[in-house]
């Protein structure tokens, strides 16, 4: 008999929303949970971005160490580095709770938009295991001190918080945090789905490199990819759209 569904997608347009649903466990991980939530990746891979959210009242508690349905931790699906490994940008909407196992799936999207309602802790040491990918992923979002408090603490932080040390991009209020981040997973999605891909590799490759090393890096990234013969004409019409779309965002905004 197949495990119950409780990792859900929708399409939106070239959106693919992601959602956990285990609201009873405050959608903690269980191996139906991380099975799932491999298995959905995968499948979304075609989307031009990817949005993952949790059912109310939380985004991801975790593991669920009551319920794991495993007998180790080892043998749980790779549900973190399916999100990590993306070929297409996701964007995590946190929308409650996002704690340790949650927290490192957060922590690996893009980006965290976050709900008023969002907090934030890695509480690896309280519960007696030893930290995932939260130990390499949380310094380069945060900075290596406020990391080492987080993780060493167990403490959590709030939405408000999570902003200012440069956590999740922007805060909103929790009835628009699933409709303001459709809306850049949308504009993300109008791009060129292989400059995208590049742009992402690109990152991974220089952001920690020294700035001179960087520079040098990219600029033969993006003359090995390709990128650095388009045509006149074809930058014309692209700017002629860059601007017809800023009009249309300053008369919206």
């Amino acid at each position: 008999m197949s495990a119950q569904p409780v990792v859900r997608t929708e399409r939106r347009g070239r959106v693919a929303l992601i959602r956990l649903e285990r609201p009873e466990a405050r959608n903690a991980i269980n191996a139906a949970l991380a099975s799932q939530l491999v298995d959905a990746m995968a499948a979304c891979q075609d989307a031009g971005a990817i949005v993952i959210t949790g059912a109310d009242p939380a985004f991801c508690a975790g593991l669920d160490l009551r319920d794991l349905g495993l007998a180790k931790l080892t043998q749980l699906a790779p549900f973190s580095v399916a999100v990590r490994d993306s070929k297409v940008p996701v964007i995590a909407a946190v929308n409650g709770a996002a704690v340790t196992g949650g927290f490192e799936i957060a922590l690996a999207s893009d980006f965290m938009i976050a709900s008023e309602r969002a907090v934030f802790a890695d509480t690896h040491l309280r519960v007696g295991v030893y930290p995932g990918p939260v130990l390499v992923d949380l310094p380069r979002r945060v900075g290596i001190a406020k990391a080492r408090e987080m993780s060493l603490t167990g403490n959590f932080v709030d939405a408000v918080t999570a902003l200012r040390i440069g956590l999740v991009n922007h805060v909103v209020a929790h009835e628009e945090l699933l409709p303001f981040t459709l809306a850049i997973a949308d504009a993300i999605a109008e791009q060129d789905p292989a400059m995208v891909s590049a742009m992402r590799r690109d990152w991974d490759v220089t952001s920690e490199l020294p700035v001179l090393e960087a520079h040098d890096a990219h600029a033969a990234f993006a003359a090995d990819a390709g990128f650095r013969d388009a045509g006149s004409d074809t930058l014309r019409a692209n700017a002629d759209a860059v601007f017809s779309r800023s009009k249309v965002q300053r008369a919206t905004g």
